[in-house]
């Protein structure tokens, strides 16, 4: 399997995602672009996101996007990690009335298919409680 884009997100029993931070204005930003978005400073750096957040909106997506064919329906939303960033992203949970403002989320590397083949990406997952 291969990763839906190569630099995102680490792998492993504690995945993270990769973004960048910019030492001109103090912004992080995910994905990792070569330019700050905030400011347009050309040096950004690398760095790994917090794992853990909060759900902050959400919906439940109930037909497939073209080339998609994974699991439907599938939940996505937009989890807050820590102070720093907002990261649009699929959900595990798919039901989005098993989920609330402000839950507790963690990031998970997962499999869907797109386009005939098998691949890795991230989603956030409710934290057991």
């Amino acid at each position: 399997m291969a990763p839906v884009r190569e630099g995102l997100f680490t792998e492993g029993a504690e995945p993270r995602l990769i973004g960048a931070s910019c030492p001109t204005c103090g912004s992080m930003h995910f994905p990792r672009t070569e330019r700050c978005p905030f400011c347009g400073a050309g040096s950004v750096e690398a760095c790994e996101l917090p794992s853990t957040g909060r759900l902050w909106a959400w919906t439940t997506v109930t037909a497939a996007p073209p080339g998609y064919q994974g699991p439907v329906p599938y939940g996505f939303g937009v989890v807050e990690l820590g102070d720093c960033v907002r990261v649009v992203t699929r959900l595990t949970e798919p039901d989005a009335g098993a989920l609330r403002a402000g839950q507790p989320m963690h990031l998970v590397v997962d499999d869907v298919g797109a386009g005939g083949e098998l691949l890795t990406t991230w989603a956030f997952a409710p934290d057991p409680s």
